[in-house]
């Protein structure tokens, strides 16, 4: 395909054919014709793929629902979604990014029946339009071929690369408009992503209400964030063996004018998947360094969550650098915590920017430790100063049992490489009790308090009492 500074081979062939025959009408003629032919199947085609574009496969979704009308049998679309490209583009650059696009497009070719069209719709989305459908069973057993053939591994510039996919699917027996049809199929494999037991889903009524919820929700957290709606708590963190106060880790609220208090877990997954985590995380680190500069108190430590999509991009670094020097505070005032889940996914570029970010005096922590599959493996390679053990093995800790030995094994791997220990979500003395005999030193939880506004949390600070119950 010829890059934007190149002409296309069709006009390079008709104005060498005008150039050596400027009189020969019939070969400019046919010069002419086959120039408009190619143009006309550029306007249809993917560049890249090579593959049929939304038009084409609008069309041959209209073809295909006017036969299942005649014939009385379905016709079923397919829409495709990759689940980890983003993590591809992201991590090794677009131009493997475009190589694994072209080599999902001509696996996906080869899986195809006669009478199917496999289409790339843009981005990592893609589509197909299965005819002559017997039964909607057979529309699943395409989808499974489909999920299969995707979850095998691809070579890309040397690379093993594994991506997997969602599917949507969508059947009609001949009345539906094509572009409903496909919104509905990119309705259902919406709703495949968020299921943890299906790679792919059937169409029902009742998504597109559950879709439009949630597109109205999107919409009043891009206006919360604009306007600066939410606001920040502060949970505080002591040390389990004195109850002393060491700092706070800073939470997004969100109180919504007509639907009350909305979750985190809630709103903080919407954020990530829309690319609102960015102004989001912003705005929280920019608020908690603010408040900590306003309580004026060098000695308490600022815990801020950041997401992957942050921990990804380049200019994170200067940001967080930028924002904590615009409120006069020092890099070691602030301790930034990832999931370990985050580090897992993403280990090179992860571990580059924690090193940078260490390099510049940040305070570095894992959040939720204990929960992925790979920790005790990697957490060495990662350059850390805080373990945070999960709180399903804090509410074992008390009772024996594999979640206690959990906590103790993170404990003592916490210990081995020289790094603080923090307990979440500590509800019952007993459970602080215990993991201040495994040597954990710090907790927060609300048996020592409940997440505050920032005038009760800086009542805290000056004199600090010791911690209490809640």
């Amino acid at each position: 395909m010829a890059s934007g500074t190149e002409s296309p081979q069709h006009l390079i062939e008709l104005l060498s054919v005008v150039s050596a025959s400027p009189d020969d009408e019939a070969a400019i003629r046919a010069a002419v014709e086959r120039a408009a032919e190619a143009m006309r199947a550029e306007a249809l085609h993917d560049p890249l793929t090579g593959l049929p574009n939304r038009a084409l496969l609008l069309d041959r979704l209209a073809q295909a629902t006017a036969r299942a009308r005649r014939a009385g049998t379905l016709a079923a679309v397919l829409f495709i979604d990759l689940d980890r490209f983003k993590l591809v583009n992201d991590s090794f650059g677009h131009a493997t990014g475009d190589e694994l696009l072209v080599a999902v497009g001509r696996r996906l070719r080869t899986e195809l029946r006669a009478s199917d069209t496999v289409a790339r719709l843009g981005g990592d989305e893609f589509a197909l339009v299965a005819e002559d459908v017997g039964a909607p069973v057979d529309a699943l057993e395409i989808a499974e071929r489909l999920i299969g053939a995707l979850d095998e591994p691809f070579t890309v510039a040397g690379r093993e690369l594994y991506v997997g996919a969602s599917i949507g699917i969508a059947m009609s027996e001949g009345e539906d408009d094509p572009e409903e049809l496909l919104r509905c199929a990119d309705t259902a494999m919406y709703r495949a992503k968020q299921e943890t037991t299906s790679a792919y889903e059937v169409f029902e009524p009742h998504m597109r209400s559950a879709l439009v919820e949630r597109m109205e929700l999107e919409a009043d957290l891009r206006r919360a964030i604009e306007n600066e709606d939410l606001h920040l708590v502060y949970q505080p963190i002591v040390s389990l063996g004195d109850g002393e106060l060491i700092g706070f880790e800073a939470l997004a609220r969100w109180i919504h004018p007509e639907r009350g208090f909305v979750s985190p877990g809630d709103f903080i997954p919407l954020a990530e998947e829309t690319g609102l985590i960015l102004p989001l995380g912003r705005w929280v680190l920019d608020a908690a360094c603010r408040q900590l500069a306003e309580w004026g108190a060098p000695d308490v430590l600022m815990s801020v969550n950041i997401s992957g999509v942050q921990l990804r991009r380049p200019g994170f670094t200067d940001e967080a650098l930028r924002t904590v020097a615009e409120h006069g505070l020092a890099t070691g005032d602030v301790m930034l915590e990832v999931t370990e889940t985050i580090l897992m996914q993403n280990t090179d570029s992860a571990v580059t920017r924690l090193h940078e970010l260490r390099a510049l005096g940040f305070r570095l922590g894992i959040d939720d430790f204990g929960t992925g599959y790979s920790s005790l493996r990697y957490v060495r390679n990662f350059p850390v100063h805080v373990l945070k053990v999960a709180k399903p093995f804090v509410d074992e800790v008390a009772e024996g049992g594999d979640g206690a030995a959990v906590a103790g094994a993170v404990v003592q791997l916490g210990q081995n490489l020289g790094l603080q220990l923090i307990a979440e979500g500590i509800e019952h003395p007993e459970q602080a009790d215990a993991l201040d005999a495994m040597g954990c030193e710090l907790g927060q939880g609300f048996h020592f308090s409940r997440p505050l506004d920032a005038e009760a949390a800086g009542a805290l600070i000056a004199p600090r009492p010791a911690a209490h119950a809640a």
